[in-house]
């Protein structure tokens, strides 16, 4: 413990709360829908698929908005774009609580949209905690101001218990005051340190057409407008927000999508950050669903799961600081295979279900941080950008766990087919790791690591100097 306190007091402790605070009500705000989901259904009365749809929306949101918000902040103070995300994520709530009548199931949707700026967080709040300290220490850094996931944990233990007594709709403003305390965190502790280039006019106006091309997307799905209807518009979706992010971001930026390594870090984060995202998104459904739970009793199952995760992500980051996170990752992405595995096979009773989740969302949470670890290593001095691509790939993960799990609850009447996909995923990702492992120690041991600057110097000046 005295060691982690003198790292942390090497930087900017108090940027590193402000982005805490920041990435936790953001991510608060992002999974309401999550535990919220058996007293929408219960109203609405959507089909399996849809169901599944509709917790998945904002996590896709989120995602590509990772990409514009990842490009915006390599241009523009990171300060100023938080307080901006804590805007937009305050705007579904303050709809539903004054919106005279029931929602629609066509604007929950669109106001998903919305709620994804909280997940979109993420590659702004790592960052910027990033860049108040030095390279030795970037994954417990990091790990730290990501565990602002953290605010899952809000999610199943808060909203549930209002939205019994006081309705859903009403239940989500308690999201009020939250944002509002971490926006004045932002406005007065909030430092970026990080580098900048590119133009804040073209990065700004970018995200813009993002959102409101995010927007239309949705309804397109939803309404059949592409032509496709059902489940192959569920499953398409994200594959064409990815193409528009991807087409409007500058050309320089694309260039680490030719990169190998690239492609086998947001696999791997697909699945630790996603899976974390995806089954906080539905495990509420999959407990009312699967036993028969009451809908505040797995809104604190979904609570104690998301803790989990959440605690455990700093120390996969500093475990990953001592050994790499490519050794780390064996470990945790053989978890992940194993416990998905298992559910394949097998529905286990209540006490061993739960238990199999909690080791899941401890491999999770390890493995989130694991992660990170390598993204500043490999990419040094594009860690904004990296951040936002990356964490893209968490969202585009999350968002396909629900909508396969819903999509095979409603096909089959049980949820093994979906466990099995994802699965074989985290099998795939690890037999990458594992060939990749010799290439990969080169440059992410801890002794390998960049040289370190003085706090405040830019860290693309001190890469190259190296």
């Amino acid at each position: 413990m005295k060691q982690i306190i003198k790292h942390l007091q090497s930087g900017d402790w108090r940027a590193l709360v402000a982005s805490f605070l920041y990435f936790d009500t953001g991510f608060t705000v992002w999974l309401l829908y999550g535990p919220l989901a058996p007293f929408i259904v219960k109203d609405l009365a959507p089909a399996p698929a849809e169901q599944g749809f509709l917790v998945a929306i904002p996590l896709f949101s989120a995602a590509i908005l990772r990409v514009t918000l990842g490009n915006l902040y390599q241009a523009a103070d990171g300060r100023w774009i938080a307080l901006l995300g804590i805007v937009l994520s305050a705007l579904p709530p303050l709809v539903l609580v004054t919106l005279p009548g029931a929602p629609s199931l066509t604007l929950l949707l669109v106001l998903g949209v919305l709620l994804g700026m909280g997940g979109a967080s993420f590659a702004v709040a790592l960052p910027m905690a990033g860049s108040n300290y030095p390279p030795r220490i970037q994954g417990l850094v990091l790990g730290i101001a990501a565990a602002g996931n953290i605010g899952a944990v809000l999610d199943g233990l808060l909203f549930p218990p209002l939205a019994r007594h006081f309705g859903w709709e009403t239940a989500m403003s308690a999201a009020l005051p939250l944002l509002l305390l971490a926006g004045i965190a932002v406005f007065f502790w909030a430092r970026d340190r990080s580098p900048k280039s590119g133009s804040v006019r073209h990065a700004f106006a970018a995200f813009v057409a993002n959102l409101i091309a995010l927007v239309l997307l949705v309804l397109a799905a939803h309404d059949g407008w592409l032509g496709l209807q059902g489940k192959a518009a569920m499953l398409t979706l994200p594959i064409l927000g990815v193409f528009f992010a991807i087409a409007i971001l500058p050309a320089r930026y694309r260039e680490v999508l030719k990169e190998r390594d690239t492609w086998v870090i947001i696999l791997i984060y697909s699945i630790t950050f996603g899976g974390f995202v995806g089954m906080s998104a539905y495990v509420s459904l999959l407990l009312v669903n699967l036993y028969h739970l009451g809908m505040v009793e797995a809104g604190l199952f979904m609570s104690l799961l998301a803790f989990t995760g959440a605690m455990v992500r700093p120390l996969g980051g500093l475990v990953a600081d001592q050994v790499s996170g490519v050794r780390a990752l064996r470990w945790f992405l053989s978890g992940i295979a194993l416990a998905d595995l298992l559910f394949a096979l097998w529905t286990p009773p209540l006490a061993a279900g739960i238990a199999a989740l909690l080791g899941l969302y401890l491999c999770f949470g390890l493995g989130n941080g694991a992660t990170f670890q390598l993204v500043p290593h490999r990419w040094p001095g594009k860690s904004g950008l990296m951040t936002g691509l990356v964490g893209a790939a968490g969202g585009i993960g999350g968002f396909y766990l629900p909508v396969a799990m819903g999509i095979a609850k409603e096909s089959t009447g049980n949820y093994h087919a979906g466990f099995a996909i994802f699965a074989a995923l985290a099998t795939g990702a690890l037999v990458l790791v594992v060939a990749l492992r010799r290439q990969w120690l080169r440059w992410s041991l801890p002794e390998h690591a960049p040289a370190e600057p003085a706090v405040g110097v830019p860290q693309a000046a001190a890469a190259a100097a190296d």
